[in-house]
């Protein structure tokens, strides 16, 4: 991060809307290239009989790692607009019970939020259930995230 503080530029909404569209289109595709969005290969990957999703993780980890320590050093403020900041994160017991019941729920069906989505852009419809109990998932926490309040 920068060592000075740099005056935050106003994001330019269309811009932003543009390159969400233009970033989830591309990951879309590299999900459905590297077969993330079917189920049974993500099973097979989390039983430990194909390894070949690790490469696309660690894919993802690497450039992401490189992009996120390089891009505040080579630019004076984000592309669209803001500063570059580090964002707070807390480990407490909501986060590790909702990461349990994640990773319970992944297990169990081998469909995690984005392939879901990337898979019914590519005709997987029933992939619907599991984005409608990933959405029941989501209502739910925001109630009782709001009720913790």
């Amino acid at each position: 991060m920068s060592r000075h503080r740099e005056q935050a530029t106003a994001v330019n909404p269309v811009a932003l809307v543009a390159a969400a569209l233009v970033a989830g289109a591309l990951f879309g595709f590299g999900l459905a290239l590297s077969t993330m969005i079917r189920p049974d290969v993500v099973l097979d990957f989390l039983r430990f009989r194909d390894l070949g999703l690790m490469l696309v993780m660690g894919g993802g980890v690497l450039v992401t790692l490189v992009a996120y320590q390089l891009a505040p050093r080579g630019m004076r403020r984000p592309l669209l607009g803001g500063v570059f900041a580090l964002r707070a994160a807390a480990l407490d017991r909501p986060t590790v019970v909702g990461a349990a019941i994640f990773g319970i729920g992944w297990g169990l069906c081998g469909v995690c939020p984005g392939p879901a989505i990337a898979g019914l852009g590519a005709g997987s419809w029933e992939l619907g259930w599991a984005i409608a109990g990933i959405a029941l998932g989501a209502l739910l926490q925001g109630m009782t995230a709001r009720s913790r309040r």
